[in-house]
């Protein structure tokens, strides 16, 4: 009985189709191979015993070269192609268990707490997902989400410069600079946030860090906030007392924040609005006695951000409201996640018993605390400004003050 070594070398094209086909990881019952030269056509002829030649294209049951192979060198067809060629692969399943790593993947990031009380990142993570895998990279991919979706559970920070947010979060000071792949990924999250186009230079890329509080000036953020009377003796604790003793809001910048502790004597509950004006009808309702507020003034900056979670830190509940539209949703599903704020007067019978005719709602994003409310803003269609229920949170509040 010959070797599998001594088989004839013009015999190669038939064992790499073998191969090939047994690698695919489907049942094989017959292999075509070809074109054959005069010589690999005689050896197949003498291989399979036929009495012509075969011709330059040949269909060959594998039963039947199975069976010759046994015979004549005491090996399967398997076993001879696998010392042949090498061994044999199985792409059906590889294809199988690349698809179950993929949806893993996407699953994982669809499923990420970042996205979670985000919701708005959903249009990013789609987008993500269409752009498939970087490099045809399952593990690499998810390497360079998770280092995008870990910065962009600190936005908005605090005034950090991006350099210091970058060796914060990635250990690397130039992690996002320009061109870089995560700096990429953070900024098309953020636009998706924001609802803004994605910035197509310097300049714009700039401005949309600055506005998730990276390296904002420590002057021109200021927050709003007033009825908050600390105890400490720090620079933002003496403004807040004063201002509240006299019936005014307090303007407290970045730099003043972070020069102060605000540690003691916080409030239990402190109210949060988007809109300043909220903050002046309840001064002029409750003058010196003006319970707790806070306003983020919109998308809050680097300077509201740091004195909510300083408020947070000292063991106050934070309640935020803002307005019922597209952004109004994303801002507060923002301040919740970095700061721990509750909704207040945010849930879908809010929206219903409050809305009427008013201007569009926008684009609308789920948000975590109510699943419904979305559906209802979008089958509307309808915007609630806060100034329109303001009287009825004032009221709200008035409930809630001490007696005296």
């Amino acid at each position: 009985m010959a070797a599998v070594s001594e088989l004839p070398v013009e015999l190669a094209p038939l064992w790499r189709a073998v191969h090939d086909r047994l690698s695919s990881g489907h049942p094989v019952s017959r292999v075509r191979i070809g074109p054959l030269n005069g010589q690999q056509q005689s050896a197949l002829a003498d291989l399979l015993g036929l009495s012509r030649m075969p011709g330059e294209h040949v269909s060959v049951s594998f039963s039947t070269l199975d069976q010759v192979l046994m015979d004549s060198v005491g090996a399967t067809t398997r076993e001879v192609v696998a010392q042949l060629i090498g061994p044999l692969g199985d792409r059906a399943r590889d294809r199988e268990l690349a698809a179950a790593k993929r949806a893993a993947l996407w699953a994982w990031l669809s499923h990420h707490p970042v996205l979670a009380a985000q919701p708005a990142l959903g249009a990013w993570a789609t987008t993500v997902r269409r752009t498939g895998l970087i490099n045809g990279s399952v593990s690499r991919t998810r390497e360079e989400l998770s280092q995008a979706l870990r910065v962009l559970a600190e936005l908005p920070t605090s005034g950090v410069p991006l350099p210091v947010l970058a060796d914060r979060v990635l250990g690397n000071t130039h992690a996002l600079d320009d061109g870089t792949r995560c700096s990429g990924l953070v900024l098309r999250a953020l636009a998706a946030i924001y609802d803004v186009a994605m910035p197509e230079n310097a300049q714009q890329r700039r401005a949309l860090w600055e506005r998730a509080g990276v390296a904002d000036d420590e002057l021109s953020a200021v927050v709003l906030a007033a009825g908050i009377q600390p105890t400490d003796d720090c620079l933002a604790s003496h403004i807040l007392r004063l201002c509240t003793e006299s019936g005014q809001a307090a303007a407290l910048t970045l730099s003043q924040l972070r020069v102060s502790s605000l540690a003691s004597g916080l409030p239990a509950d402190a109210w949060v609005f988007e809109n300043p004006s909220v903050l002046a009808l309840a001064l002029a309702r409750f003058g010196c006695s003006c319970p707790p507020i806070v306003v983020t003034s919109g998308w809050p900056n680097s300077a509201a951000i740091l004195l909510l979670q300083k408020l947070a830190a000292g063991g106050t509940t934070l309640h935020y409201h803002g307005d019922f539209d597209g952004e109004g949703l994303r801002i507060a599903a923002a301040v919740v996640a970095r700061t721990g704020a509750k909704p207040w007067r945010m849930t879908s019978a809010d929206y219903l018993h409050a809305v009427s005719d008013g201007p569009s709602a926008g684009r609308v994003s789920e948000v975590p605390w109510d699943v419904e409310l979305a559906d209802h803003m979008a089958r509307l269609g309808i915007m609630v400004a806060e100034e329109r229920v303001a009287a009825g949170l004032l009221d709200e509040l008035a409930r809630r003050r001490p007696a005296a």
